[in-house]
């Protein structure tokens, strides 16, 4: 197998194969958790504008999504696992965009398919890959606002490398470590509004969910798609 570890909007421009687009803090712990509630369909997108068309052409999708960490203006929830924890989105569908994650979706060009990847399904993603035989890998950490590597996303990389390769990998010291690296402004309590604690609490529940998601390109728009991961 070759695993690529690839990093911001230029790796996901390089990304070929089976490609695990990375956001750990907090898009794609967003997606998860959403999934986990029921949603029926993730639309992730790059542009807000068209975010923004989306919902005017349908009013009943929900609008999940940031820029520089703060809710965009008129969307009903922030890139908050916590805001929509406890939220029944049952068949609902989500227009998804922020700063990092969406970004690299829509960069990826170049793969022959896309997973979102979190610490939360980290394992789930590694076992998927092995069930298919995937040969070509690329592990692309899109880092704070896709411009600049960060800790949680080489980490939830490094991890699935290790898992892949079936290697040992301290994953609990490293999740420690992050509370005084990047994931500081969780602990701030100056900044809970925006980052709070709840969500590195629920970004760090690792190998919390058994399903992978997977980007389907659509008629109209791609959306992802959940799959289950049956563990041997």
């Amino acid at each position: 197998m070759n695993i690529k570890m690839l990093q911001l909007l230029e790796g996901a421009r390089q990304a070929t194969g089976v490609t695990v687009i990375i956001d750990v803090f907090r898009a794609f712990t967003v997606e998860a958790y959403a999934m986990s509630s029921g949603a029926k369909m993730i639309i992730p997108v790059g542009d807000k504008q068209v975010a923004y068309n989306l919902k005017v052409e349908n009013p009943d999708y929900i609008l999940i999504g940031e820029r520089h960490g703060k809710i965009l203006p008129g969307f009903d929830y922030g890139n908050s696992p916590s805001q929509i924890e406890n939220v029944n989105l049952k068949d609902k569908v989500i227009i998804h965009t922020t700063s990092a994650g969406t970004q690299g979706i829509a960069n990826a060009k170049n793969a022959d398919m896309i997973l979102t990847g979190s610490l939360v399904n980290a394992r789930a993603i590694a076992e998927f890959i092995r069930q298919n035989e995937f040969k070509d890998v690329s592990l692309v950490c899109m880092g704070l606002e896709a411009i600049e590597p960060i800790e949680e996303d080489t980490l939830c990389a490094e991890y699935i490398k290790s898992l892949l390769g079936d290697k040992p990998f301290d994953l609990n010291k490293r999740i420690e470590q992050l509370k005084i690296t990047s994931g500081a402004k969780f602990f701030d309590e100056t900044n809970q509004e925006v980052f709070p604690k709840r969500d590195f609490e629920l970004c760090t529940d690792v190998d919390k969910f058994n399903f992978v998601l997977k980007l389907v390109h659509g008629e109209k728009f791609d959306y992802m798609k959940k799959i289950d991961v049956n563990f041997n």
